[in-house]
């Protein structure tokens, strides 16, 4: 899946993966993670997510990395904003006051990104990629973390071989087998969501759980 993919999807308004209102998993399991106000949540993969004005809501100072730049304009179009805008060799950077998105590519990221980050918010990157793609975001995603960062991690979870994704199926074992080397995991929620979900239903799904993680880098 190469980036053309994503950008084309933006370009034809094919956003049926964005949710208009805050995520309900977010608003529920986020107090688990025990922030303090000023803690800076790092929200890969984020589209024109709602949930990074609450989590700027909640105190937080929030960094998003987008690879859709028509993503980022919609995103503070939408929420009547005019963002600071300046480029550096990787990055063009859209900022107002104690929110700022990065438009590029992930894996551009590197430790003096994130350095500040206490906390990342991943509730529709990892299950966007397919196989090797996400083995690759998740090697790189803890390379570049600091040690004791928390990680709120949401996962779909049905028959592969039923729909093509993306979401693509990420099961807690495949969470094991990338974070475990890397992370505490604790497992906050599993959810039957099939019945909730009905466009799923129509593309053939017998099955789908939604999972909530919760994983603490190691400190060494």
């Amino acid at each position: 899946m190469e980036k053309m993919y994503w950008l084309d999807r933006w370009e034809c308004d094919d956003i049926s993966f964005h949710q208009t209102d805050v995520n309900s998993y977010l608003s529920r399991y986020w107090p688990e993670l025990k922030l303090v106000h000023g803690s800076k949540v790092f929200v890969p993969l984020c589209g024109k997510s709602r949930d990074m004005l609450w989590l700027n809501e909640k105190g937080h100072t929030v960094l998003g990395i987008e690879l859709s730049k028509l993503a980022v304009q919609a995103f503070f179009q939408e929420n009547n904003d005019t963002p600071h805008h300046e480029t550096n060799d990787r990055f063009e950077v859209f900022r107002i006051n104690d929110l700022s998105i990065l438009c590029g590519n992930f894996f551009d990221l590197n430790k003096n990104d994130l350095a500040t980050v206490n906390a990342v918010y991943d509730r529709a990157s990892l299950v966007a990629l397919p196989p090797k793609m996400r083995e690759r975001y998740a090697s790189h995603l803890m390379n570049i973390l600091p040690p004791g960062t928390q990680i709120l991690l949401i996962t779909f979870d049905y028959p592969q071989s039923e729909m093509e994704g993306p979401p693509f199926a990420v099961s807690p074992d495949e969470i094991k087998q990338h974070y475990q080397q890397h992370a505490d995991i604790r497992l906050l929620a599993q959810l039957d969501v099939l019945e909730q979900n009905p466009r799923f239903q129509e593309r053939g799904l017998s099955r789908m759980q939604e999972s909530i993680f919760l994983l603490t880098t190691h400190s060494s």
